[in-house]
């Protein structure tokens, strides 16, 4: 029965993809957080590598992720929600037959799409400075045999490029055509640095969907997802959004914990007891162990 839902989600999730409506992504770094982001009614979420390394591992987004540490999480996300799942899966942690193992697992966890890069191991959030890439050819050989290793033709590769912070957009854009070409089904180039590269992005694709990064702080503009959509992108990602968010909110009440010495003035940064029992669904298991629990008599 999973299988089938899964294969339904991508199936669903893929024709999703060819309305000129953008989907709009927020990050999810553990199962808590996707439950937060599909209770506010989001139609998709991504599951963020550079979130995944700070709270699995508490570092930074450097390429100290594995691949196992980021299924194990995939698995967990999949399990807490419904929703249809982008995966950041590196450079799919290698050459091309970590590529295909790499595929063959997160296919397995159940996401709907990973994204695989063109950069040099280790790499390094897209954001971040001294990034280096491989050679296109490499990139292709890896694209073909992800593509070739798939058994559901639903299960989305994302071909992502930081060919823009080495060498120029124009170069980003060639990869992403090159890769395009290979098979990949989504283009992302990473981290254009102005509204007017965004719109030579949006120009340069018209007969594949593509994918923008709208990580908070980064090099690329902070445009809404609508704009992003009249310049004709198809996914738009917030990953890091919802862990800063929850940093901030960890730090102020932990801090008001430290001087006062309790938590009642800062109660309104923090969700209630019962809402955070109902989020995980209390009531259900309560109903399921009375169901199968008799109880007994004297």
């Amino acid at each position: 029965m999973k299988n089938d839902s899964i294969e339904t989600k991508r199936s669903n999730f893929k024709k999703r993809i060819q309305q000129k409506r953008i989907i709009v992504a927020p990050g999810a770094y553990d199962a808590f957080s996707a439950k937060l982001i599909e209770q506010i009614g989001f139609e998709a979420l991504y599951i963020t590598g550079a979130g995944i390394s700070a709270s699995l591992l508490g570092l930074p987004d450097i390429g100290l992720v594995t691949m196992n540490e980021m299924v194990d999480q995939a698995k967990r996300i999949v399990d807490a929600t419904s929703l249809p799942i982008i995966c950041d899966a590196d450079t799919g942690y290698g050459g091309v037959l970590n590529v295909m193992r790499t595929v063959k697992e997160f296919e397995k966890a159940g996401v709907c799409a990973i994204h695989i890069e063109d950069q040099v191991i280790p790499k390094r959030c897209g954001h971040l400075e001294g990034k280096r890439v491989i050679s296109t050819d490499q990139m292709v050989d890896k694209l073909k045999a992800a593509l070739d290793t798939r058994e559901d033709k639903n299960f989305l590769i994302i071909a992502r490029t930081d060919a823009r912070a080495i060498f120029g957009l124009s170069e980003a854009i060639e990869r992403g055509h090159l890769y395009a070409e290979a098979g990949a089904d989504i283009i992302f180039v990473e981290a254009p640095e102005s509204i007017e590269e965004l719109k030579e992005i949006g120009k340069s694709f018209d007969n594949i969907p593509i994918l923008i990064n709208r990580g908070g702080g980064g090099k690329t503009p902070a445009l809404s997802a609508s704009d992003l959509e009249a310049l004709g992108f198809r996914i738009v990602i917030f990953p890091g959004d919802a862990q800063r968010a929850a940093g901030k909110a960890i730090l102020n009440v932990m801090k008001s914990l430290k001087e006062t010495g309790n938590t009642d003035k800062v109660l309104d940064l923090m969700m209630s007891f019962e809402e955070r029992f109902d989020l995980l669904g209390l009531a259900r298991f309560q109903e399921l162990e009375s169901l199968y629990t008799r109880s007994k008599k004297d």
